[in-house]
């Protein structure tokens, strides 16, 4: 996967990946030329005395070195961007792959993991890129060109190379093999831990309700120490390598100095020899171990790949057709427009035994309420859900004005709904940013309509900065109420053909309650709603109810017919209410 990626990401920077295996290739030959040089200039220059020599050969070198420089900083650069431009292409991939799955995939893979992907996974690989487009291109070049360039010095001595590179080679690649295992479980460790903080930064007011800090500090150590400990386990290996490299190193200078002289001091070699010779050995030898610690830091990235891999090879269950129908034809002349029907609907998530839901077959008809109500888990809100198509139908139809929603692009379908979701979600900004969610030109004037529909003009205009007043992140800043209402004020300004209510006036007061939905009566008298609620006071004017009960529809009608025969309702309203409030 990680070549997969690499090459797939890079195709649109293949002329600058070129230019800089050029620069790299100009930039590593001048290296290997300038110990040659200094042999030059200390056996014919330095030990004979010759001056002019010394200054001409010596800018030569300055000249070269000029050049390396120069192409070094250009190789950087082009480097740095090349890297960079990939991390930045397969990020905003990601982004897109995560926005076009369902509610199904986002709980297969979870939230906290696919953040980790999205940052940390990207800039693993992204790294690897980074070092494999200077150590990788520069390594197999100094190596090989050092072994040529310590021939021409001496043959005999180069020989010590057949025992110094196997054993540098053999020692590195130990370390990683060990190293191994803590690359595979890094990842993970950190999506438990980046799990662990996403829930107890959510749930930080239950946290303190029920004084449960200790044991949430303990949960989060557990996974910090996980973390901890398999970094200092990869920490340690290299703390040990080190040393162990730094050794091989100095005991092969020795070598090559204690061999050197002799050979100096037999005249087969000279002064000048031996110091291009010790150079180009460091050269070799560097050359290895840039090799393994950039293959060390490639199992890690291969499993970073293939994390990314997987998010951008999952398919969303929630498809698009090929052939979608036109928005105008929906409905096209036949009155307001917003019919939803479900016929025989079914669904079953991934692996359960029994469907959520059986069976559903109902009508929401445009200038009518249809209230859904039911025991927690009798799968209201999956029923709601069906619509905008967060999820899809396992069996059945669910038609918008007589066509079936998987004909419909989803663009299309979702810009003819209102959705005020169970959890009221507001994103950081201001309020006016969060109502523009709804509709992006909205003015303020319409702003302002809607908030007063939504019983939340009040409130925004007691604050000081009104519809410019910062909302953080997820809105914390208000109240459940207040984030309710901004919400319903949010599906409100869209004038939706199809309002979808998902228990969304759960945290208000009775009197909230009854004002917001007298508000909303004539601003929805010509659109379908759907409305999900826990309350039999929210429900109990709606033209017709749903019962649900473990996923089948076991009661439908209006208030009073409910209230007279059936008998699941009559359990509810008994529950909230006596029998004569509710009649």
């Amino acid at each position: 996967m990680l070549i997969k990626l690499v090459r797939k990401y890079l195709r649109p920077y293949l002329g600058a990946v070129g230019l800089l295996l050029l620069l790299q290739l100009i930039q590593t030959l001048a290296n290997l030329y300038l110990p040659t040089l200094n042999a030059d200039i200390i056996d014919n220059g330095v030990v004979v005395g010759d001056v002019g020599y010394i200054w001409r050969i010596g800018g030569w070198m300055l000249a070269v070195s000029l050049a390396q420089m120069v192409c070094a900083i250009a190789a950087v650069f082009l480097c740095a961007r090349a890297a960079t431009a990939f991390g930045r292409d397969l990020r905003h991939d990601l982004f897109d792959a995560v926005q076009g799955f369902s509610q199904r995939e986002m709980r297969k893979i979870g939230a906290p993991s696919l953040i980790t992907r999205t940052t940390n996974d990207v800039q693993q690989v992204q790294q690897v890129m980074l070092m494999g487009f200077t150590i990788m291109i520069q390594a197999p070049i100094m190596a090989v060109g050092g072994l040529l360039m310590a021939l021409q010095q001496d043959v005999a001595l180069t020989g010590l190379l057949l025992v110094i590179v196997p054993v540098l080679g053999i020692t590195m690649g130990l370390l990683v093999w060990r190293m191994l295992p803590y690359f595979r479980s890094m990842q993970a460790r950190i999506d438990k831990i980046n799990g662990v903080l996403r829930e107890q930064i959510s749930g930080l007011r239950v946290v303190r309700a029920f004084v449960r800090e200790e044991l949430e500090v303990e949960r989060f150590g557990e996974a910090n120490r996980e973390l901890f400990e398999t970094q200092l386990g990869t920490g340690k290996l290299m703390a040990f390598a080190f040393p162990v490299v730094g050794l091989i190193m100095n005991v092969s200078s020795v070598a090559v100095l204690w061999f050197g002289a002799r050979r100096i001091d037999g005249n087969e070699m000279g002064i000048g020899s031996l110091t291009a010779f010790l150079t180009y050995l460091m050269f070799i030898l560097m050359a290895v171990m840039m090799s393994t610690m950039m293959i060390m830091m490639i199992p890690r990235a291969a499993v970073a790949a293939d994390r990314i891999g997987e998010v951008l090879g999952t398919a969303s269950s929630v498809t698009e057709t090929a052939t979608p129908v036109p928005l105008a034809s929906l409905n096209a002349g036949a009155g307001p427009r917003g019919l939803i029907e479900f016929e025989q609907v079914e669904f079953r998530y991934p692996g359960a035994e029994d469907p959520v839901l059986q069976r559903l077959t109902f009508q929401a008809k445009p200038g009518s309420t249809t209230a859904i109500i039911g025991s927690t888990g009798s799968g209201k809100t999956t029923l709601l859900n069906l619509i905008p198509r967060l999820f899809d139908t396992t069996g059945g139809t669910v038609r918008l004005d007589g066509v079936d929603l998987r004909d419909l692009s989803l663009a299309d379908l979702r810009s003819q709904l209102g959705l005020i979701p169970q959890k009221a979600y507001l994103f950081s900004g201001t309020i006016a940013s969060n109502l523009r969610y709804g509709k992006p030109d909205a003015t303020a004037a319409e702003m302002w309509q809607a908030l007063e529909i939504a019983q939340a003009r009040e409130f925004i205009e007691a604050l000081p900065e009104g519809l410019d007043a910062p909302v953080a992140q997820g809105g914390t800043t208000f109240s459940g109420g207040q984030r309710q209402r901004l919400a319903i004020a949010r599906a409100v300004i869209r004038r939706p053909h199809v309002y979808l209510f998902d228990d969304s006036f759960s945290a208000l007061d009775y009197t909230t309650d009854a004002n917001l939905r007298a508000a909303l009566v004539p601003h929805t008298k010509d659109a379908t709603v759907l409305l999900v609620a826990q309350r039999v006071a929210t429900i109990r004017d709606a033209d017709q109810i749903l019962v649900l009960d473990y996923g089948r529809i076991v009661g439908q009608g209006t208030h009073a017919e409910l209230l007279a025969e059936n008998e699941t309702y009559q359990e509810i309203v008994t529950s909230q209410m006596s029998l004569e409030e509710a009649a």
